[in-house]
C-alpha cells in the first residue's frame, strides 16, 4: 500500500480534516498516523487581475492524493465559478508535484444537474469531468449523484467514477433517532409511516427507502412550468392506500429553491397526514429556499428536515428542525476501500431498516 495523503482546496479544508481523523483511527492505518492529514498543502496566490495559481507546499511525489472539493455552497465562500477554477489549479499543480494517482473527492457535485444532451445547450457535467480527465485525474468519488445516466459521461478507458449511496446515511439516521427498535418499527413504522417522492422521476428513491422499512410509497407527478425556471404548475398525489393520519417522509437526492418542496407540501395538506418531514442528501438551499422552509415550518406543515454535510450548512442553520448528518466517517472508510484496493460491495449494498435494528454494534449510534 502506497502512502497517501488526504488535502483539500479552501472550500472543504475543516470536512477533510475530519476525514483524516477518522482515517487516522483505522488499524490499518496505524503507521501512517502523522503523514495522512495533508489539509494545508494546497496554497492559492491570487493576482492583481484576478488570475490564480495553486501552489503545493510540500513533496507529495509518489503518493496518493485525495483531494476534497465543494463548488456549491461552501466554507470559503467561493462562488461557482472561482471554486472550479482552484480545483482545476490545483489538480494540475498536483498532477506536476507528481502525485502518483489522484482521486477528487466531492461529495456533492453541482454541476450533476447539467446533464442533458438531448437540447441544444452545454453540458455541464461533462465539461467538468472532461477537464478533470485531460488534467490528469484519473479517479472521481462523489455522492448521489443526481442521475445514474451522468456515470455513462466518464470514459472508463481514461477515468472512472464511483458513486456512493449516502441514502444510507439518512436511513441510519431514521433507525437511530425515529425507530431506535425493532418493535417499533414492526408494530409502528409500518403501519403509520409512508415515504413520498418530489415527483415522478424521483420515484426510483422513494421506493428504495419503501422498501428499506418495508412501508407505504407514495409518488407525486409534478407538472412543470418551463416558461420559468424551477417553477411547477401542479402536483398529483399517487396512492394505492389513503394518506390520512400517516407520518409522511419527502425524499429526494437534494433541495435547490425549495419550491417544488412547498408546492407538493401544499398538495398533501388536503389529504391530511399526521405530519410532513423532509429528507435529503444535499443541502443546496439556493435562496429562497431558508425563507420557504421557515415558513413551512413555522405554519406547522413542515416538521423534521434532515439533510447530510454534503454541501456546507454555514448560513442556513437557523431552519428549524434542522438536522444535518455528518458524512466524514463514511468518506473515510470510502479512503480506506480505494487505498486498500478492497471491494466497495458493503458500501454499495442495500440498506435493510430490520437487519440494521437486529445489529447490537449499531443500535443507538446516534445518542
Amino acid at each position: 500500500m502506497r502512502e497517501f495523503v488526504i488535502t483539500a482546496t479552501k472550500t472543504m479544508e475543516s470536512y477533510a480534516s475530519k476525514v483524516a481523523e477518522y482515517v487516522t483511527k483505522f488499524s490499518s492505518f496505524a503507521s501512517f498516523a502523522g503523514k495522512i492529514n495533508g489539509v494545508g498543502l494546497l496554497k492559492t496566490d491570487c493576482f492583481a487581475d484576478g488570475e490564480k495559481e495553486v501552489v503545493v507546499d510540500s513533496s507529495i511525489r509518489g503518493k496518493d492524493v485525495f483531494i476534497f472539493a465543494c463548488c456549491a455552497r461552501n466554507e470559503a465562500g467561493l462562488g461557482v465559478d472561482e471554486a472550479k477554477i482552484e480545483l482545476y489549479h490545483a489538480v494540475d499543480a498536483l498532477k506536476r508535484a507528481q502525485a502518483e494517482r489522484l482521486i477528487i473527492f466531492e461529495p456533492y457535485m453541482s454541476c450533476s444537474r447539467s446533464d442533458r444532451t438531448t437540447r441544444r445547450s452545454s453540458v455541464g457535467l461533462w465539461v467538468h469531468l472532461k477537464v478533470l480527465s485531460s488534467l490528469g485525474a484519473r479517479h472521481t468519488v462523489t455522492y448521489q449523484l443526481h442521475s445514474d445516466k451522468s456515470k455513462s459521461m466518464i470514459d472508463p478507458a481514461r477515468a472512472v467514477m464511483d458513486d456512493i449511496p449516502a441514502l444510507t446515511l439518512l436511513k441510519q439516521r431514521l433507525c437511530d433517532v425515529y425507530i431506535r427498535n425493532i418493535d417499533t418499527l414492526r408494530d409502528q413504522v409500518r403501519n403509520r409511516w409512508a415515504f413520498c417522492s418530489v415527483d415522478a422521476g424521483g420515484e426510483k428513491l422513494a421506493r428504495n427507502f419503501s422498501h428499506s422499512f418495508g412501508v407505504q410509497l407514495v409518488v407525486a407527478h409534478k407538472q412543470r412550468d418551463y416558461s420559468r425556471q424551477n417553477a411547477v404548475e401542479c402536483v398529483d398525489i399517487l396512492s394505492s392506500q389513503p394518506v390520512e393520519g400517516k407520518v409522511l417522509w419527502v425524499v429526494d437526492d437534494m433541495v435547490d429553491t425549495a419550491g417544488s418542496i412547498e408546492t407538493l407540501i401544499h398538495a398533501l395538506i388536503p389529504l391530511k397526514p399526521a405530519e410532513i418531514n423532509l429528507m435529503a442528501v444535499h443541502p443546496v438551499f439556493s435562496p429562497p429556499a431558508a425563507e420557504r422552509l421557515k415558513r413551512l415550518s413555522s405554519q406547522g406543515w413542515l416538521n423534521h428536515i434532515i439533510v447530510t454535510d454534503t454541501v456546507c450548512c454555514e448560513g442556513v442553520e437557523d431552519i428549524p428542525q434542522l438536522e444535518v448528518v455528518p458524512s466524514a466517517e463514511l468518506s473515510a472508510k470510502v479512503i480506506r476501500t480505494i487505498a486498500t484496493n478492497s471491494s466497495m460491495a458493503k458500501l454499495l449494498r442495500d440498506f435493510n431498516a430490520e437487519l440494521y435494528l437486529k445489529t447490537p454494534t449499531l443500535f443507538n449510534r446516534g445518542e
